[in-house]
């Protein structure tokens, strides 16, 4: 089934159903983990020993949903300027995967828990630099505020779900990384560049809610 128009009622059905209630625990996250990896049929060599990371999957709950994204700061070391959902390492004093997400998501864009209702979990997407990501997605109210942390975001944007569970959208890009080509699922939208985990994790969301 390929997604063109989108309403709430729709999304949230289909989210309380196929989404994950709660993360894997560690051993199943690390089994057999999505990644960019598997596009290109390259064993994993274990252990993986990857740092934990969490992204919430924001859902702007308007008539047709949307997803909110970021652009990374220019001055960042790592990623500068990539698109990307907000989220980040979770960190000792995290009491969970969907705290840290709820940090990040207020430490990044000032995105308040008052505004964010948890919908469930995707699946574990394993990062070419070594992180396991834990995508929580999560509605938020079109009446949501943010205040960006200049230091770690430039900008942020809605794209509307429609577009992006239309697997039409989901191309297949590669680049040289480590001295061998890499294939990787990207999602250009209106001059804007959504690529790498990103885009893999969207896809995991059209796989989810709309193929099965």
């Amino acid at each position: 089934m390929a997604a063109t128009e989108l309403d709430a009622a729709d999304f949230l059905s289909l989210a309380a159903e196929r989404l994950r209630p709660e993360p894997p625990d560690a051993t199943d996250a690390l089994a057999n983990p999505r990644g960019d990896h598997s596009l290109d049929g390259i064993p994993l060599v274990h252990p993986l020993n990857p740092k934990a990371a969490a992204v919430l999957v924001p859902v702007v709950m308007r008539q047709e949903p949307t997803l909110l994204f970021t652009e990374r700061a220019a001055n960042l070391r790592q990623h500068s300027g990539q698109i990307a959902f907000p989220g980040g390492r979770v960190d000792p004093t995290d009491a969970s995967v969907a705290a840290a997400a709820y940090r990040e998501a207020q430490e990044e864009i000032g995105l308040e828990s008052r505004f964010i209702a948890p919908l469930g979990f995707l699946d574990p997407y394993l990062s070419t630099t070594n992180y396991l990501v834990m995508p929580l997605v999560a509605k938020v109210t079109p009446s949501y505020r943010l205040s960006l942390n200049p230091h770690e975001v430039a900008d942020t944007f809605e794209v509307p779900l429609g577009f992006l569970m239309n697997p039409a959208h989901h191309e297949l890009h590669a680049r040289e990384w480590q001295g061998r080509q890499r294939r990787y699922y990207a999602i250009p939208y209106e001059g804007r560049y959504i690529w790498g985990v990103t885009a893999g994790i969207i896809r995991n969301l059209y796989e989810r809610l709309y193929t099965s």
